[in-house]
């Protein structure tokens, strides 16, 4: 939910399928796993131990669904990981506040910080004080523009804006669809806007896209879609990039405008939305919406306590596939990402108990 700068295609894409098989071949001759497995997380690199301390997790907001989710699955990951997690600190979508509060964390001496960005550029700050410190830190969400991390824990961007690409291609076939973007300083935001404009161009040109930038914020995102709906009546799709911000706004609006019509029905306007919470899977079964991406809230917390005991244990990652179905990319700063799949969700598969978003009780 961050900015930085936009990749070049070749990363975002990954590497090839002939880099996957010379991964997973290099990755099979190593004594010590450095291209992602995670079956030896308990050994440091080089045999030195040295990974004992607290660890400090920090927040970008809890006005959302899905951070309320990952804020829930972090002590029951961190103790299924054996680290030591200090309770969470909430930034409350203040870029400057979470520079304060990873200050705080330094100083009450703990070894390891798991940070959910706010601001991309922003965060540099924070992390050169963590650098100084000698305390390792792993980013989840968004990856910082400079400054030094052990790790990235984030799902592929570029995948959400084209997974709703294709979908409504598919669906609406021709007319007027309208994505309701991120913030367009956050390369969240920026990645799934270029995405899904980009896919659509290429492959369903029959489609025309109207934007509305919103900030992650909901009155934001309900305000300018009540007034793009009164100029464009005849709209056929809609992608929300978030849906813990614009599930609700967009429901309603719809809703006051008797646009809310359920699938199947005449005037239904096909909805995909970025997320995979509960929420919006009641609203697919609903009928809603169409559907969604779901964003690995528990895998975020998961990972993001795996890596961040690796790297106070001084064990290191080179790019290539996991034991975990994603993969380690390099990224243009030269940080590595390990980029967790995030699958569609439709009606056909709302129920598998394996998505995340069904086990939130």
């Amino acid at each position: 939910m961050a900015g930085r700068t936009v990749r070049n295609r070749s990363s975002r894409a990954g590497i090839s399928r002939a880099a996957r098989i010379a991964a997973a071949a290099a990755c099979a001759s190593l004594v010590l796993t450095a291209c992602g497995s995670t079956k030896d997380s308990a050994a440091p690199a080089g045999g030195e131990g040295g990974g004992e301390g607290k660890v400090g997790v920090i927040l970008p907001l809890l006005t959302s669904p899905f951070w309320q989710s990952y804020n829930d699955y972090v002590p029951k990951m961190a103790k299924s990981g054996d680290v030591d997690a200090l309770k969470t600190v909430n930034s409350n979508s203040d870029p400057s506040q979470q520079i304060t509060d990873i200050n705080n964390q330094l100083n009450q001496g703990v070894k390891g910080l798991v940070v959910a960005p706010l601001d991309s550029a922003a965060i540099s700050a924070g992390l050169d004080q963590a650098e100084r410190k000698g305390v390792p830190v792993v980013a989840v969400d968004v990856a910082p523009e400079k400054g030094k991390v052990a790790m990235v824990v984030r799902a592929n961007n570029v995948a959400y804006g084209e997974k709703a690409c294709d979908y409504l291609g598919e669906q609406v076939k021709t007319g007027k669809v309208v994505q309701i973007m991120g913030d367009l300083a956050s390369v969240n935001g920026r990645e799934r806007s270029e995405a899904f404009r980009t896919c659509v161009k290429k492959k369903y040109p029959k489609l025309k896209v109207l934007e509305i930038p919103a900030k992650w914020e909901s009155d934001t995102a309900a305000s300018k879609l009540d007034t793009l709906l009164n100029s464009n009546p005849d709209i056929e799709g809609i992608y929300m990039q978030a849906g813990g911000v614009y599930l609700a706004p967009t429901l309603q609006t719809l809703k006051s405008k008797g646009m809310l019509k359920k699938a199947g029905q005449k005037g239904h306007i096909t909805v995909i939305s970025n997320d995979g919470i509960p929420q919006e899977f009641d609203a697919i079964r609903k009928g809603q919406i169409d559907a969604t991406v779901s964003q690995p809230a528990d895998a975020y917390a998961k990972y993001g306590m795996f890596y961040i005991k690796a790297a106070m244990n001084g064990k290191k990652f080179k790019p290539g596939p996991t034991d975990h179905d994603s993969t380690i990319v390099k990224l243009p700063s030269g940080i590595l990402e390990d980029q967790l799949p995030a699958p569609l969700v439709t009606k056909e598969n709302v129920d598998d108990s394996k998505l995340w978003g069904n086990t939130v009780k």
